[in-house]
């Protein structure tokens, strides 16, 4: 792995995506949503009438699919979400979007991805590992803000039982199950306001960067 590279993992918002991309800005980096892709590959599938449960399709779509067009703002719905935690269950699926990941891994001088198995799987050897998570109840209440202010009629309630069943989903997978890697730094945003949240992954990777600038150097 030649640059810096930031990998950030966790489950459904808790708050990846927003430090992902503060980090970003900050250190001029690519930032790679991974969850994106397997979003693009599960509404994909949906579009042609498909089940995103249904491996063979949902692999087939994946081996096809373009991670430039990551922008339709369908990718970032609740069923987006679902369908989504659905295709990325086939281990086919995870191969076929794994070579983008890591070539993505490769840029230089850095690059940030946040996604379920980036610290374990798809750049086992970033010099910076976070493990970001928060309560189900947080993380429902905010799903539930983001959906609401996109204009989905949504209930907390329904919100709160779509991220307890993509956890067991995410975490009990038999491919690159979610799970935190043993050298990641463990962020827990629960009682943390995204500006709080933000300022704590920095000093993570301040320090992780510290330690593999020593490195290079030694």
């Amino acid at each position: 792995m030649a640059g810096f590279v930031i990998a950030i993992d966790g489950p459904a918002a808790s708050g990846k995506g927003t430090i992902a991309a503060g980090l970003g800005l900050r250190y001029g980096f690519p930032v790679l949503d991974t969850g994106l892709l397997y979003r693009a590959v599960g509404v994909t599938v949906q579009r042609g009438g498909g089940d995103p449960a249904d491996a063979a399709t949902a692999e087939a779509v994946a081996r096809r699919l373009d991670p430039s067009q990551l922008e339709d703002p369908a990718f970032r719905t609740r069923e987006a979400g679902e369908a989504a935690s659905l295709a990325a269950a086939h281990p086919g699926v995870r191969t076929a979007l794994r070579q983008f990941q890591q070539r993505f891994a490769q840029r230089e001088p850095g690059a940030v991805i946040d996604g379920r198995d980036i610290g374990t799987v798809i750049a086992p050897d970033a010099p910076a590992k976070l493990f970001v998570t928060a309560s189900p109840e947080v993380r429902a209440e905010r799903r539930f803000k983001q959906l609401r202010g996109q204009g989905e009629q949504v209930t907390y309630d329904d919100i709160l039982a779509d991220i307890r069943r993509r956890d067991e989903r995410d975490s009990a997978r038999a491919a690159s199950p979610l799970v935190q890697a043993a050298d990641a730094a463990l962020l827990d945003t629960t009682q943390m306001s995204i500006s709080q949240a933000a300022d704590a992954a920095r000093r993570i990777v301040e320090e992780a960067r510290a330690r593999w600038e020593a490195s290079r150097q030694g």
